[in-house]
């Protein structure tokens, strides 16, 4: 209870919502290096995703190169990178490139298996439908895959916008904002209220984006897939 009551005592003081170490500076700060990273995950792995879903041309070696990439520790990547980052630009090299770089690697897997999935799942009398009226190979996957896989790429990015907004509090380890700083310095301070309202904090952040991508899911799926999950539903 006591914990409880720090917590709240720490997110309602007028002291934390003010100046750059204020809540809405920090959330500012870790929506943007989020918001960075995500579409920079997004930009390598969307197009890979849907070239091997459509293509099915080096399928093993995409896959498993991204899971290589799951396996890999983000602290360690930001740890790895900085040094380099922080020799070629001394002032953002240091705090917001590593933490980006560590952010893209944890959200391509994610991002890429799920577009390949989403088209190579596609119905394939479908796909061979749209040949036989002319389409060509990009017409078809932009008219006919990608809409019918959206809700599976989507699912996809998704989950990176989600790992990545509850990972980028590592990047405060190594002097970067966001709302990790208010877990590090809460910890170094023995500040129990703090560490906890940005646990609350980042905990609030994740649900609502999580939310924003479930209304696009629901948004980007075809009608007759809504309709054929609702007749699924009944039936059940």
């Amino acid at each position: 209870m006591a914990l409880v009551q720090e917590t709240v005592a720490w997110l309602t003081d007028p002291a934390h919502w003010a100046g750059p170490n204020g809540i809405p500076a920090r959330l500012t700060e870790h929506i943007v290096i989020s918001a960075v990273s995500l579409l920079v995950a997004v930009a390598i792995a969307l197009p890979v995703g849907l070239y091997i879903g459509h293509t099915r041309r080096f399928t093993r070696l995409a896959i498993n190169s991204a899971n290589v990439w799951r396996a890999l520790p983000s602290i360690a990547i930001i740890a790895i990178v900085l040094p380099i980052t922080a020799a070629i630009d001394p002032q953002s090299g240091f705090k917001f490139y590593p933490t980006v770089v560590a952010m893209v690697v944890l959200a391509v897997p994610p991002i890429l298996v799920n577009a390949y999935a989403g088209v190579s799942g596609v119905d394939r009398d479908l796909v061979e439908a749209a040949r036989g009226q002319g389409m060509s190979e990009r017409q078809t996957l932009t008219a006919v895959e990608i809409p019918l896989a959206a809700p599976v790429i989507v699912t996809g990015i998704r989950s990176g916008a989600v790992q990545i907004i509850a990972t980028a509090t590592l990047g405060a380890i190594f002097g970067f904002g966001g709302l990790g700083r208010y877990l590090v310095d809460g910890t170094a301070q023995g500040d129990d209220g703090q560490v906890f309202g940005g646990v609350v904090l980042v905990a609030g952040l994740v649900i609502a984006t999580d939310l924003v991508f479930a209304v696009l899911q629901r948004f980007m799926t075809p009608s007759v897939l809504r309709r054929d999950a609702s007749l699924t539903t009944v039936s059940a």
